[in-house]
């Protein structure tokens, strides 16, 4: 990576409109940090939307604008923790997203020069790959595997998902994204946002373990909305999810998290 300093003018003015219409525009379930340092580099901490498999999860990314740019999409980087929670989402970093020229699409799907911009990958990662049903994310499942059957195995891949997603709060909280170049706010921004969100996790958690469908789950004054639930989890799910509520609430309390020391399973 070249310092910014060795980089076109045209480039850093690029670079600069990026972050206004990050500044302007970003939503806010996604968290961005620039470098002024290294221009180049930018990194996104983007939360699990809500109804989804990925719901309060934290999900870091490394973005690169590379030299020619906006001639060419910037890259970006997963830090998966050696999970494959998505079929766009590899365990090596891979990010495949037509928009990032890693996947064949649509004439209109790719970057556009001019108008495609960092904002669109970012939210695009968050609709698109992010979304209530990863199952069909991968190709030519949507046509193979339809009605009754499409449904189940959709249902199940979502089990699987939100065990690898709190396997991911779990690896993030351990080793939350270091600091790059003395910026640090990243790591308390981890922190805060699992000491916040906890106990919504763990009463979701619950719900799950009652039968409850994995997105289904609702909040209400702190607890899962009974109006809300759709129920049908697999048996093996209902076996595996209380042994994850347990490592979890262990992380949790550990991070300082109120009130979720009643979801650990006791020991003789």
């Amino acid at each position: 990576m070249n310092s910014s300093a060795a980089q076109p003018k045209e480039w850093a003015k690029q670079i600069q409109d990026e972050w206004k219409i990050l500044e302007k525009d970003l939503p806010e379930t996604i968290y961005v940090r620039v470098y002024e340092g290294r221009m180049g580099l930018l990194r996104a901490i983007i939360i699990g939307p809500a109804g989804t498999p990925y719901h309060d999860g934290l999900f870091v990314f490394d973005c690169f604008f590379p030299p020619n740019y906006p001639h060419e999409p910037p890259m970006v980087y997963y830090y998966s923790g050696g999970l494959r929670l998505n079929p766009n989402l590899y365990n090596c970093g891979k990010v495949c997203l037509s928009l990032l020229g890693t996947w064949h699409g649509q004439q209109n799907e790719m970057w556009i020069p001019g108008q495609s911009t960092m904002l669109q990958v970012l939210v695009s990662i968050q609709a698109l790959i992010l979304n209530d049903r990863p199952f069909f994310n991968e190709p030519g499942y949507e046509s193979s595997y339809v009605g009754v059957e499409g449904e189940k195995r959709s249902g199940k891949y979502n089990e699987d998902v939100f065990v690898l997603s709190l396997k991911t709060m779990i690896y993030t909280l351990r080793k939350p994204p270091k600091s790059v170049f003395s910026l640090q706010h990243f790591e308390d921004f981890v922190t805060g946002h699992f000491r916040n969100r906890a106990l919504d996790i763990l009463v979701a958690c619950q719900a799950y373990k009652e039968g409850a469908r994995v997105g289904s789950v609702v909040l209400k004054d702190g607890v899962a909305d009974p109006t809300k639930l759709v129920h049908g989890s697999s048996e093996e799910f209902k076996v595996t999810i209380p042994k994850m509520i347990n490592v979890v609430a262990r992380e949790f309390v550990k991070n300082g998290s109120r009130n979720c020391e009643q979801f650990q399973a006791s020991r003789s």
